[in-house]
């Protein structure tokens, strides 16, 4: 098995994606927009990949967050808010908001789950940063790391509880960015204890959250002169690993992003190398996955056996009335 997920062109297999991924075996596909057309569709394209790569497990990946960032969308899914509307909640009840949280989370796993998909990425446990870039903005859930932390372990208790793996992102901290990394490469320069402090904290207070962490293409002075979260054993090592504590999957955000500069198959050996126990590459070009899946060897055994954990982390789905939590989840961010 490949240590890498991709991303595939259009709504169906194509005969060399198809003889791709059988031969290949990667650990999977993620799926976006393009991917996506109707309930039925995209049944029958998961479906179609998971006969393909003919093994149990978690296979199917996307986007589902709410607000901004939610593949599967109207005039098929119901639009979720944001996880800025569900902190503002916190403000008046923390309890409440801590709820609305859980809500959106059981909801996007009854998307998801009913679409195909087992693993949604999500939570995101950045923080708001005033005068940052807008690529994170509503996305996060506040500004208080403990508040991040405890409406992000919420809402992947809900799509634990729906029977879907989440991936907390973007470690260890992309709130703070000035740019927007599919566009260049983003640089903090504050001071590694203010590090430790902010950005930092949320993925600390629930590193244990999700089974599958993904790193963010940002560069932090501080802690590593010369390389991105995603390329750098000093983040992985010392600070994911080490100060958060995190034991689970690592894998790389999107390897076609513009902040990592370089050949793709290249920056897929450097994140292994660097810490990254799998990879994303999500652009759907060919030539690039055919690239980085001869760039990496299979993947290693700590990673497969953090692999194989997963499945352990997800309860059963009991079916839901997803109108009912919809309407319990305007209520309560009204």
């Amino acid at each position: 098995m490949k240590p890498a997920v991709f991303g595939i062109a259009g709504t169906e297999l194509t005969a060399d994606e198809q003889s791709f991924l059988r031969d290949e075996q990667p650990l999977g596909v993620i799926l976006f927009r393009r991917n996506i057309e109707t309930p039925d569709q995209v049944r029958a394209l998961n479906d179609s990949i998971r006969r393909v790569l003919d093994r149990e497990g978690p296979l199917v990946w996307v986007d589902q967050e709410g607000g901004r960032v939610q593949r599967l969308t109207e005039p098929h899914w119901e639009r979720l808010p944001a996880a800025a509307r569900i902190a503002a909640v916190w403000a008046r009840d923390p309890e409440m908001a801590e709820y609305a949280a859980w809500l959106s989370g059981r909801i996007i796993a009854d998307q998801v789950r009913s679409a195909g998909f087992d693993i949604a990425c999500a939570p995101v446990l950045d923080l708001t940063i005033p005068g940052a870039h807008e690529v994170i903005g509503d996305r996060a859930f506040g500004a208080d790391p403990e508040q991040v932390a405890t409406l992000g372990r919420a809402q992947a208790d809900g799509l634990k509880a729906g029977g879907v793996v989440p991936v907390s992102k973007h470690w260890p901290g992309h709130g703070r960015t000035t740019v927007d990394s599919h566009d260049s490469l983003p640089r903090v320069e504050i001071e590694r204890d203010d590090l430790l402090s902010t950005d930092f904290e949320p993925f600390r207070l629930a590193a244990h959250c999700a089974p599958i962490a993904m790193t963010a293409h940002q560069l932090f002075q501080a802690f590593d002169a010369e390389r991105p979260a995603t390329l750098s054993p000093v983040i992985i090592g010392e600070v994911m690993r080490g100060h958060c504590g995190f034991d689970g999957f690592i894998v790389s955000d999107d390897l076609d992003m513009k902040a990592l500069a370089g050949g793709r198959g290249e920056l897929a050996r450097q994140a292994l190398e660097a810490g990254c126990d799998g990879l994303l590459q999500c652009s759907g070009n060919f030539a690039t996955m055919r690239e980085v899946a001869d760039a990496i060897g299979p993947i290693t055994l700590a990673a497969l056996e953090r692999w194989n954990r997963i499945a352990d982390t997800i309860s059963g789905s009991e079916g839901v009335d997803r109108h009912q939590l919809l309407h319990e989840l305007d209520d309560v961010i009204a």
